[in-house]
């Protein structure tokens, strides 16, 4: 019986021992090495238009599945309505209203962030991460009147990215092609590519003087040049080995992240998997073309949640997925028509993309910029949901004081512990918009000031939120901003007033 009990003395001992051993390496895996980072970004996707969210009659597992496994908040928002600006913002940690040029750009911009400045992939390939840049860009390009047949730069690897591989702006402006670091993809130059903003090509058609040759008709604007049977805003000429395919696009994005993160999965890393859904025009691939029953806008965002679980299950397979942060979010709200005859107003049904918000793309009120925000990171946030204030913005900060950098930009706040459910806090307040047009949210309130213009964007058929009126609204009482405070609590908008003007006037 002693015997019995040594042997199990010791057996005890080297369980022990094991356990520790097993807790030791937990511990390396998790606390000594630096987690990936990948921001997963949708384009025009809507606070409505995930399942997770309260959809039913467009089911987004794969979406749902970052959101379920990590937090989903309430109250996470892009910094502007539209594209440019919030991807500026994301990138850089300036609120778009300090820059002239951060609204939505040509295709034929010069790159829009002043160089030498810190952004997002800056700091993070300072931290030792391996940063790359995949899908849509629409952030500039080169300089002024540049010549796409040649090393276009300045561009993603001259403000942080180690690795691009882009769309040049979007896919319903030209040049319709992917630029992969400093050079067009594929350009046979025997042919090469001309693009002009101003005036067209001689002999090449349009969508405007020959709707025969279009598959997709445009509803307005988007009536220049055809490419792949669609036209598009902008004119181009000859690169034809180089032009894209709309129906591929999702894939063509999908191989290279997957690619990505297969050659860098032995360091730290950082991805910015940009997807070009469910912006226009909607082409999706055949596998999906008639598949949600709402049409080519639902079709393109049922092709887009395939895509990331294609790739979450890539992460899973490397072994990866434990150690990095996933971030899934929406430069800006929805819109149906906008610029094609696509059937995404005909075939809506019951769906409703905002989510029971106010407004949609292009409006200060909130469906143009509270948007589905997720975050997933296994090895450290516990499942649940969140009502703390995000914003994209922040992302340079909070990772930042991850990984241990120091922030620099002028508008990006610190909210780790919110974003990976420590704290319940987050932001105090965020202005939202671009120039000149912008709201301020602050706890429960948003505030509305008196704009000029019209207060319906008559051809997205979106409310802009503008009004000569001041506006107050309480969101959380009344998330569709029906009810205007403002007389009833002149306070409260006398000093959210004076704070929108003291961050406006920071410099």
């Amino acid at each position: 019986m002693k015997y019995i009990k040594i042997i199990l003395f010791f057996c005890l001992i080297i369980v022990s021992s094991c356990k520790s051993k097993e807790q030791k390496n937990e511990d390396i895996n998790i606390e000594d090495k630096k987690p990936n980072i990948i921001v997963i970004y949708a384009d025009d996707l809507g606070y409505g238009d995930v399942s997770s969210y309260g959809a039913t009659e467009l089911i987004t597992p794969n979406f749902d599945r970052i959101a379920n496994e990590g937090l989903r908040f309430t109250n996470g928002y892009a910094s502007s309505p539209t594209c440019t600006p919030s991807r500026y913002a994301m990138l850089s940690g300036t609120y778009p209203f300090r820059s002239t040029r951060a609204k939505v750009l040509a295709g034929n911009a010069p790159l829009l962030f002043e160089l030498g400045k810190q952004t997002l992939p800056s700091m993070l390939h300072n931290a030792g991460y391996f940063t790359g840049v995949i899908g849509k860009w629409h952030l500039g390009l080169g300089g002024e009147d540049m010549d796409w047949n040649k090393k276009i730069t300045p561009g993603p690897l001259e403000i942080g990215f180690d690795y691009s591989y882009v769309m040049a702006s979007t896919n319903d402006r030209v040049p319709s092609v992917y630029v992969k670091n400093h050079n067009i993809v594929g350009l046979d130059l025997n042919d090469p590519i001309e693009v002009n903003y101003r005036s067209n090509f001689d002999g090449e058609p349009t969508g405007k003087e020959h709707p025969e040759l279009l598959k997709i008709h445009p509803s307005h604007g988007h009536n220049q040049s055809i490419h792949n049977g669609i036209s598009r805003i902008g004119y181009q000429r000859g690169g034809k080995s180089a032009l894209f395919i709309d129906e591929n696009m999702s894939d063509d994005f999908l191989k290279e992240s997957i690619k990505f993160v297969n050659t860098h999965k032995d360091e730290p890393f950082f991805l910015f998997y940009s997807l070009h859904q469910p912006h226009v025009p909607r082409v999706p691939h055949p596998r999906f073309s008639g598949k949600s029953g709402l049409g080519a806008r639902g079709d393109v965002i049922l092709e887009a949640d395939w895509a990331v679980g294609q790739f979450l299950d890539e992460l899973d397979k490397l072994g990866l997925a434990e150690n990095t942060i996933v971030i899934f979010s929406s430069d800006n709200g929805p819109v149906l028509d906008d610029g094609y005859h696509d059937e995404a107003v005909t075939k809506i049904g019951n769906h409703t993309p905002k989510g029971g918000l106010r407004g949609g793309k292009y409006s200060l009120f909130d469906a143009g910029t509270h948007v589905p925000f997720m975050v997933r990171w296994p090895a450290k946030i516990t499942p649940g949901t969140s009502d703390a204030l995000v914003c994209q913005i922040d992302l340079i900060a909070s990772f930042s004081a991850l990984t241990k950098q120091v922030n620099t930009t002028p508008d990006s706040e610190n909210i780790l512990d919110a974003l990976i459910g420590k704290s319940n806090v987050g932001r105090e307040s965020l202005v939202l918009g671009q120039s000149n047009i912008t709201s301020y949210r602050k706890g429960d309130y948003v505030l509305i000031p008196p704009h000029k213009g019209s207060a319906v964007y008559k051809w997205v058929d979106i409310e802009t939120g503008r009004d000569t009126l001041m506006q107050l609204y309480n969101l959380k009482e009344d998330k569709s901003q029906q009810h205007n405070l403002a007389s009833q609590y002149p306070e409260i908008v006398e000093k959210m007033t004076q704070e929108i003007e003291s961050i406006r006037n920071k410099k």
